[in-house]
Formats: structure tokens, C-alpha cells, sequence
């Protein structure tokens, strides 16, 4: 299982980030935070680009799904390259999907990228005490 998916059975406390932004924070009560963006090689665009449902309504929740899926399309004629990353939320009190999109001439990665963040104690409650992660 990979980072997204071992989310399930976490409470999210908080997130940063929405449409047309280029990352995506998301803090938990397990003293972790995850990091979705993408690091700018060269010639290609990154973006989140939809979020359906409120993210509102996963704070302070339990995740019971979490799951992260790619679609990627080339065009044969230019060779332009699009991929489509989605990430699925649920909890009791409602559903987010969030949809990345990625573009590039077909040489660069358009991939989201997902970093886990384990934070000693003392960073953590710094982070919810202060607003500061």
C-alpha cells in the first residue's frame, strides 16, 4: 500500500491548499502531515485542478477511504502528454475527490508527488498550538 492509502483510520485536523494551487497539505493527529505537490523539472505543468465535495467535511474526521488513482493520454500526433491523478477522501460526514492534472511536451514526469512527514511530539503540538506546519 503506498502513502495515500495508509491514510485510512487517521483523523485529519487540517489542510492547506485548493484549486490552482500547486500543493496540498494535509495534517494529522498521528504527528504526520503529507505533502502532495509536484517539484518543476522544466517543461511541464502540475496543478490541482478540481475538488468535488467540501474539504470542510473531512477535517476533525476519521479516514475510512483513501485511495490514489492515475489516467495518462498521449496524443499521436503532437505527442503531448496529459495524466490525470485523482485522490479519493471519505469519511462519515462526507466524500472529496480531487483531481490533479499534469502536462508536458511527453519527456517530462507530470506525476504528483506524495511525501509523509513524521513529526517528533514537540513539533507537532507546535504545529497545532502555533498554525505553523
Amino acid at each position: 500500500m503506498g502513502i495515500i492509502e495508509n491514510l485510512v483510520g487517521k483523523k485529519l485536523l487540517a489542510y492547506r491548499g485548493g484549486v490552482g494551487d500547486d500543493a496540498l497539505h494535509l495534517l494529522f493527529d498521528s504527528a504526520e502531515k503529507v505533502l502532495l505537490n509536484h517539484s518543476q523539472d522544466c517543461c511541464e505543468s502540475v496543478t490541482l485542478t478540481d475538488i468535488t465535495g467540501d474539504m470542510n467535511d473531512l477535517v476533525g474526521e476519521t479516514l475510512l477511504f483513501a485511495e490514489e488513482t492515475v489516467d495518462s493520454k498521449q496524443d499521436t500526433e503532437s505527442y503531448d502528454s496529459v495524466t490525470y491523478t485523482f485522490y479519493r477522501f471519505r469519511t462519515h460526514k462526507g466524500s472529496v475527490d480531487i483531481r490533479w492534472t499534469g502536462s508536458s511536451n511527453g519527456y517530462y514526469s507530470e506525476s504528483v508527488d506524495v511525501e509523509l512527514v513524521k513529526m517528533t511530539m514537540e513539533e507537532y503540538l507546535n504545529a497545532v498550538e502555533n498554525d505553523v506546519w
